[in-house]
């Protein structure tokens, strides 16, 4: 007689995700949108194709995998796109995020550029920190880096934010040589002055970019260091806010902090909590690989069904990869572009 063998389901009684290397996710970032009123360089095509809206979650589905998410134990919960600010209706999506039962911290990640009209409404609805990008100071270099950006668009949406009562505001820079490198200490300058924190981010190869070469443009986070002792003197710290970011002080100074996320450098996959739901619905397991698990499906296919649900996220935990490897070439990694897994 023979035998059958029986897929044993996931346990969903259970209140915590763990991939099968014990590693606690407690950290979701969630895509609203892959479209963006810019066009960085290091993030997506200059002619870029979107997804046709019936394909990019609805913000009911949204909050549904939000809440289903911090059902199981996550925390922290940030919003990204493309730009999330495009997305019409964030921030009322904000508000019914925030108030979800158990969730310590709803946080953002935005261009800054539509600051000015949102910055106000988005702390008013409960979100918590933002994360600005800011690659230059330098208004003509800020328009060759987003191709369509306006600089003091951007400042302007800064300051907004400080005036709008967030605990924490940080920039977000990505540095490149022949690009940017020369202006890592005006961007420190910039942040000190202003009480912000700053982290500089290592280029990601995401996607295919016909712009600059990846490897000669590369600029890691020792070198980073380096530039910006000729100025301050730096103190390493064990602050943490959930991320991957590595966390600097800088002596004398109080109320500013850099932070280096070296996903080249200094691999931080050990450690890593985090999982990324794009705007098309994809659970991406790591970002520097394609293990995924399509849950816009089981949501249109079973509305309602939470079981399901719950299922098949514990299913797709056990598929996540112990690390990425990122490699400092022109070779495409991942196809994928960064609006397309959530900044």
């Amino acid at each position: 007689m023979s035998q059958r063998t029986v897929k044993k389901r996931p346990d969903v009684s259970t209140s915590l995700l763990q991939d099968s290397f014990a590693r606690q996710v407690e950290y979701l970032r969630i895509s609203v949108t892959d479209r963006c009123d810019f066009r960085c360089v290091y993030c997506m095509a200059e002619d870029m194709q979107f997804l046709p809206r019936q394909q990019v979650l609805s913000l009911e589905e949204i909050e549904t995998l939000a809440r289903t998410f911090v059902s199981l134990g996550v925390k922290k919960i940030r919003l990204t796109g493309g730009e999330p600010l495009v997305r019409r209706g964030v921030v009322q999506l904000c508000e019914r995020i925030a108030a979800l039962p158990g969730l310590r911290e709803l946080v953002m990640t935005t261009n800054g550029s539509q600051l000015i009209r949102y910055a106000k409404p988005l702390a008013q609805a409960g979100l918590k920190r933002l994360n600005i990008s800011l690659d230059s100071l330098n208004a003509e270099k800020f328009r060759q880096i987003t191709r369509t950006g306006d600089l003091q668009q951007v400042l302007d949406g800064i300051d907004a934010a400080r005036e709008a009562g967030f605990a924490r505001i940080k920039l977000n820079a990505v540095i490149m040589k022949g690009r940017n490198d020369e202006e890592v200490l005006n961007l420190v300058d910039y942040a000190v002055a202003r009480e912000l924190d700053l982290t500089f981010i290592e280029e990601m190869p995401l996607g295919a970019i016909n712009e600059h070469s990846r490897a000669e443009a590369f600029c890691s986070s020792a070198e980073v260091r380096e530039i910006i002792s000729q100025r301050y003197d730096l103190l390493e710290s064990t602050e943490s806010t959930q991320g991957p970011s590595r966390y600097w002080r800088i002596q004398g100074v109080a109320n500013s902090r850099l932070g280096f996320i070296s996903p080249h450098s200094h691999n931080f996959c050990a450690t890593c909590n985090r999982v990324r739901l794009t705007a098309e619905g994809r659970l991406l397991l790591c970002l520097g690989n394609e293990h995924s698990a399509d849950l816009k499906a089981v949501l249109r296919r079973h509305p309602g069904d939470e079981v399901r649900l719950r299922e098949a996220i514990f299913e797709a935990m056990a598929r996540k990869p112990w690390s990425h490897d990122f490699r400092v070439s022109d070779d495409v990694q991942v196809v994928r572009f960064m609006n397309m897994t959530g900044g």
